[in-house]
C-alpha cells in the first residue's frame, strides 16, 4: 500500500486522477475528510464494497455511507423533495451524515437491504473531487469498533497494507465523526452526536 502526499487545499489534478482510476476499476483507497480517514469504493462496484466491509471486519447488516460531489448528486441516489432540499442546502457541504430514502439504482450491499442511505458532502475538496463522477463509500477507515483515525498513518496502522493507496493530507480538521441525522422521518432524529451539532439543531429544531 502506498502513502502519497496530497495537498488539502488545492489536490493535485494528477494524484486525483490516478485515485479515481483505481476506485472505477474496483480498488480502495483511504481519504481524508473533514472529520476522520475514510476507506473509499465506487459503489456501484459490488466486489469492491464487499472488500470494505472485509477489511473493516464489518457485520454485513450494517450500511455503509455514501460520498457524493455536490448537493445536486444526491438526487442521483436517494429521494430529497424540495422541504428536505431547504435543510440540505444550509448544511452542506459539512461534517453530516443525512439518512433519506435510496433511489432503487442503490445495490443492497451499500445500503445492507434496507430502503435507506446515508450521505455524506464534506466540506473537503479532496473526497469531493474522488467523487466527481461516482459516489464512493464514506466509512471510517478502522476495523469496525475500533476509534476512527484522524491521520493517515493511524489508518494505515488500522488497516495495514489492505487499501490500495493512502492519500494523506495531514490531520483532519474536526477529529471527530460526523453528526448522523435521520430526515426520513418527523421530527428529524439525531442517530450520532458529532462535529457540527450545535449548527444542526438550530436548523432542525
Amino acid at each position: 500500500m502506498k502513502l502519497i502526499k496530497i495537498n488539502p487545499e488545492n489536490p493535485e489534478t494528477a494524484k486525483i486522477e490516478m485515485a479515481r482510476e483505481i476506485l472505477r476499476q474496483g480498488g480502495t483507497i483511504v481519504y481524508p475528510t473533514d472529520t476522520v480517514y475514510g476507506l473509499a469504493a465506487n459503489i456501484f462496484h459490488e466486489k469492491a464494497v464487499l472488500k470494505v466491509y472485509q477489511m473493516k471486519k464489518r457485520l454485513k447488516n450494517k450500511p455503509i455511507s455514501v460520498c457524493l460531489s455536490q448537493i445536486q448528486d444526491i438526487k442521483t441516489v436517494a429521494q430529497l423533495d424540495p422541504d428536505l432540499e431547504n435543510i440540505v442546502q444550509k448544511i452542506l457541504p459539512g461534517p453530516y451524515t443525512l439518512i433519506l430514502n435510496k433511489k432503487d439504482n442503490l445495490q443492497s450491499r451499500v445500503t445492507a437491504g434496507t430502503d435507506k442511505i446515508g450521505i455524506r458532502i464534506p466540506n473537503n475538496v479532496i473526497c469531493r473531487e474522488l467523487s466527481r463522477k461516482f459516489p464512493i463509500t464514506t466509512t471510517s477507515a478502522n476495523i469496525s469498533g475500533h476509534p476512527s483515525p484522524t491521520s493517515a498513518r493511524k489508518a494505515q496502522k488500522e488497516l495495514d497494507d489492505k487499501p490500495d493507496i493512502i492519500l494523506d493530507s495531514g490531520p483532519c480538521s474536526d477529529g471527530i465523526s460526523s453528526t448522523v441525522v435521520d430526515l426520513t422521518v418527523t421530527p428529524s432524529r439525531i442517530i450520532r452526536e458529532g462535529a457540527g451539532m450545535e449548527k444542526l439543531l438550530s436548523i432542525i429544531k
